[in-house]
C-alpha cells in the first residue's frame, strides 16, 4: 500500500518510558508553557501530540490543558498569537494560531452525555489527573507538564503503548456513556495505529453498542472515514462487526455475513469484501500517481460493492445462489447509506457509482468487446475510471491460480485496448460529432426536446462508430431525422405552439 501511517515502535516507546528519548518541541509549545507559569497557571501538552511524540509522528494540531479559565486564557494570548478563536468558548476552549502551528487549550474539564441527548455536559475542574482520567483510552492520557517536560502517566499510557493495546483510564462502560462515539474511535485507532482493542473494552463495546444511535450522523461518519483510510481497515471494520456496532452504523455490511458467495467454494461475501478492500488499498498509488493513497472513494467502493447481494439472492435448479442485478441494488443502497451518514453529494455518486460499474468488466472476460464497448466503459467510468481498474482488479479473490490469472490477462488486454483507443480518440469527455446548436440549424429546429433525441443519436453514433467527419455525421442526422414522426407528420419544429418545442 503505498500510504503508510506510523505505527508504535514498542523499542522507542520502551525507551520514552525509561526517559532515554528527548523529545524535540517546537519552540512555540515551551514559550507558551513558561508564559503560562509565570502567570501562576499549569500548562501541559496533552493527549494525541504526546501519543505521537512516542511514536515518532508530528503534527502541525497541538491540544493544552490547563487550570486557567478561558477568561484568563485570553489575555495571556491575544497578542502573542497570530490570531485566535472563542468559537469554543462555552466549553472551556480558547483556538489560536501561532508560527504555523494551530493550538487549542482547554480548561481542566468533566464531560459527560444524557443518555436522550447528543450534546455533552461540560464541567471544568482543577485537577490534572482527573482531566486525564476523563479522557477516551490510556494512550491519550497522557500529558507532558510545560515547560518542565515532566511525563503525568498515571493510568498507563506508556505501558500500553508498548504492548500496542486499547484501554481506558475509567471503566470503559463510564467512558462510552460519557461518549459513546469514543467505541467508534477504538475501531478507528485500531486501523490507524495497530492496536488491539482490551477485552473489557471490547465487551462494552458489544454491550453498548446501541447508545451510537444518540451520536450526530456527522460525528459518526468522519470516525468512518478516518478508520477507512487507516492502515488496517479490516481490522476496524471487523470490530465494528463483532461488536454490533457496524448493526447501527453500517447495518449492509454487517448483512454480508450471511451470505455464501456464487460458488460456495471459499469465502463468504463479508470476508470476501474485506479481502477486496484489502487489496484495493495495496493498489493505491503515491502522491503522483492516478489515485493517492488512502482513497476513501476507492476503499469504501470495495467494501460496499456487494451490499446488494442479500436482497438480490435467488436459489436456482442444481442448488446454485445467484445474485442477479446486485450491483444495482448495491449503488442504491450505498447512496442510502452514505446519504444517512451525511457524505456530500459529489462523494456518494462516485462511491455508489463504482458499486454499480464493479460487475461491468466480466462481459468482456466472457466475450470480446467491441471497440464501441470499450468506448462506453471509458465514458461510463468518467472520472473515476483508474478507481474502477483498481476495483475490478480487487474484486478477484478466487483460490483457483488458473481463474484469477484468466482474468489478470483479461483485465491487462482491456487497459490495454483502453490506452490505444485513448491515444486515437479523444475519450476524457466523448461529444457527438454535431453540437446542439449545429443540430439545431440544419434540421430548422427551435431549443426542446426533439434537439436531445437528436444529440443522443449522434451520441450513440459516436460511441458505435469513433469519430465521424462531419458530412458523414450530418448525413446520419438527416436520415435519422427522415424517420422521426415530427418530420413525417409534418410537423414544423420551430412553430411556437409546438409542444414538442420546450426549451431543452
Amino acid at each position: 500500500m503505498a500510504h503508510e501511517e506510523n505505527t508504535i515502535d514498542s523499542q522507542t516507546v520502551s525507551d520514552a518510558a525509561s526517559h532515554t528519548v528527548d523529545f524535540t518541541l517546537d519552540p512555540v509549545v515551551l514559550e507558551l508553557g513558561k508564559r503560562f507559569v509565570a502567570a501562576g497557571f499549569e500548562l501541559s501538552l496533552v493527549g494525541g501530540p504526546v501519543r505521537d511524540l512516542f511514536m515518532g509522528r508530528s503534527s502541525l494540531d497541538m491540544d493544552f490543558t490547563t487550570n486557567a479559565t478561558p477568561e484568563q486564557i485570553l489575555p495571556l494570548i491575544k497578542t502573542w498569537a497570530d490570531t485566535y478563536w472563542e468559537i469554543g468558548r462555552e466549553f472551556g476552549t480558547i483556538g489560536m494560531r501561532k508560527s504555523g502551528l494551530q493550538i487549542e487549550i482547554t480548561t481542566y474539564r468533566a464531560e459527560a452525555y444524557d443518555p436522550e441527548s447528543r450534546k455533552p455536559m461540560v464541567a471544568f475542574g482543577d485537577s490534572l489527573i482527573e482531566d486525564l482520567q476523563r479522557r477516551d483510552f490510556t494512550i491519550n492520557s497522557m500529558a507532558l507538564r510545560l515547560p518542565s517536560l515532566e511525563l503525568v502517566d498515571p493510568f498507563g499510557g506508556v505501558r500500553d503503548l508498548a504492548a500496542a493495546q486499547l484501554a481506558t483510564p475509567a471503566s470503559p462502560e463510564a467512558s462510552f456513556s460519557d461518549d459513546p462515539l469514543r467505541m467508534m474511535r477504538a475501531a478507528r485507532f485500531a486501523s490507524q495505529l495497530g492496536v488491539d482493542v482490551h477485552l473489557n473494552v471490547k465487551k462494552a463495546m458489544t454491550d453498548m453498542a446501541q447508545r451510537i444511535q444518540i451520536i450526530s450522523a456527522e460525528r459518526v461518519r468522519d470516525e468512518l472515514v478516518k478508520l477507512i483510510n487507516g492502515k488496517r481497515p479490516r481490522v476496524g471494520i471487523d470490530l465494528l462487526v463483532d461488536t454490533g456496532l457496524a448493526e447501527y452504523v453500517l447495518p449492509e455490511v454487517a448483512a454480508l455475513r450471511l451470505e455464501l458467495d456464487e460458488h460456495h467454494r471459499h469465502k463468504d461475501v463479508y470476508q470476501h469484501s474485506l479481502q477486496v478492500l484489502e487489496q484495493a488499498a495495496d493498489l493505491e498509488t503515491g502522491a503522483d500517481g492516478a489515485v493517492p493513497g488512502p482513497d476513501f472513494i476507492l476503499r469504501f467502493a470495495a467494501l460496499m460493492h456487494d451490499v446488494g447481494k442479500p436482497t438480490t439472492r435467488r436459489f436456482e435448479a442444481g442448488g446454485a445462489v445467484s445474485f442477479r442485478h446486485h450491483d444495482m441494488v448495491g449503488a442504491k443502497l450505498t447512496a442510502k447509506r452514505m446519504k444517512a451518514l451525511r457524505f456530500d453529494n459529489e462523494t456518494t455518486k462516485a462511491v455508489a457509482r463504482l458499486v454499480e460499474l464493479h460487475m461491468r468488466f466480466y462481459g468482456y472476460g466472457e466475450a470480446g468487446w467491441t471497440d464501441s464497448a470499450v468506448r462506453r466503459y471509458i465514458t461510463d467510468a468518467g472520472p473515476l475510471l483508474e478507481r474502477l481498474h483498481r476495483l475490478t482488479r480487487s474484486d478477484v479473490t478466487t483460490r483457483n491460480q488458473r481463474k484469477a490469472e484468466r482474468l489478470a490477462f483479461a483485465y491487462d488486454d482491456l487497459e490495454a485496448r483502453i490506452v490505444s483507443l485513448k491515444e486515437r480518440e479523444s475519450l476524457e469527455a466523448v461529444r457527438p460529432d454535431l453540437d446542439g446548436a449545429k443540430i439545431m440549424e440544419l434540421l430548422g429546429l427551435a431549443p426542446g426536446p426533439i434537439v436531445g433525441r437528436a444529440y443522443k443519436f449522434l451520441l450513440d453514433q459516436r460511441m458505435e462508430h469513433g469519430p465521424l467527419e462531419p458530412a458523414i455525421a450530418e448525413a446520419k442526422l438527416h436520415e435519422w431525422w427522415a424517420q422521426q414522426p415530427e418530420a413525417s407528420a409534418g410537423v414544423d419544429p420551430v412553430s411556437p405552439t409546438n409542444p414538442t418545442t420546450q426549451e431543452y
